[in-house]
């Protein structure tokens, strides 16, 4: 494994500070987190696994590596294998070799993959656990103090940017539901003005249309709107 330099290093938690603030969404986030990560660290392969709060389960989100076997999606529970370890103790757990350590749940696929080294570590926004990040070798190393500091720093950045980039997304769903229910709510009025439609009439009118046509309510929405504008030579 190669040692980062410090200029890759700063460049690696500036491109993950500038996707807090982007418009990319989780998938593309997660994708760019594990290349940076997988560069900085110089690893053949970094894997990524967010924290289903409801369920307690990790969930593999993200890896640059090619094969298929390991980009299936699996979970596991906290404490269970390496991954599930470092989540409930959100402690970082350095393997020098993955095959012959019990922890390990998945030997077989490293002796595939012939993956040797693992560091393993947690995401934490202050308390909050995002997920764990991992980086393996295809050679027998020993990961120093500043090796497990360098990526838990990564990987402590790249879980703010997860979690920013989740709550942009929950705020576009919010500000979109928003806006889509003051089209509805108006178009109703003027089906009612326009047709004396009592409320109920209206809005069922809308629904039936929506039905038929296969089209959300919104959109019937905006069609009335719009209809309403050019008779009125707006």
């Amino acid at each position: 494994m190669k040692q980062s330099s410090y200029k890759n290093y700063v460049d690696t938690l500036s491109k993950i500070s500038k996707a807090i603030t982007s418009d990319l969404y989780l998938g593309d986030v997660l994708k760019l987190i594990v290349t940076l990560t997988a560069n900085v660290m110089g690893a053949k392969i970094c894997s990524l696994w967010l924290l289903d709060e409801k369920t307690k389960e990790l969930k593999i989100r993200a890896t640059q590596a090619m094969s298929e076997e390991y980009l299936k999606e699996r979970t596991l529970l906290l404490g269970e294998g390496v991954v599930g370890l470092v989540a409930k103790e959100r402690k970082p757990i350095a393997i020098p070799d993955v095959v012959k350590d019990p922890k390990y749940k998945e030997r077989k696929l490293a002796k595939k993959e012939k993956l040797v080294s693992m560091l393993s570590v947690p995401m934490m926004v202050k308390r909050r656990l995002i997920g764990v990040i991992n980086c393996y070798t295809t050679s027998r190393y020993n990961f120093t103090k500043s090796d497990i500091d360098l990526l838990s720093a990564v990987a402590n950045q790249a879980a703010v940017a997860i979690m920013n980039t989740e709550l942009l997304v929950k705020t576009k769903i919010i500000q979109e539901e928003l806006e889509s229910r003051k089209k509805i709510e108006k178009a109703k009025g003027l089906l009612m003005k326009e047709q004396n439609l009592s409320e109920e009439k209206a809005f069922n009118l809308m629904r039936k249309s929506s039905m038929d046509k296969r089209v959300q309510m919104k959109d019937i929405a905006e069609a009335i709107i719009l209809s309403y504008e050019l008779r009125k030579g707006k």
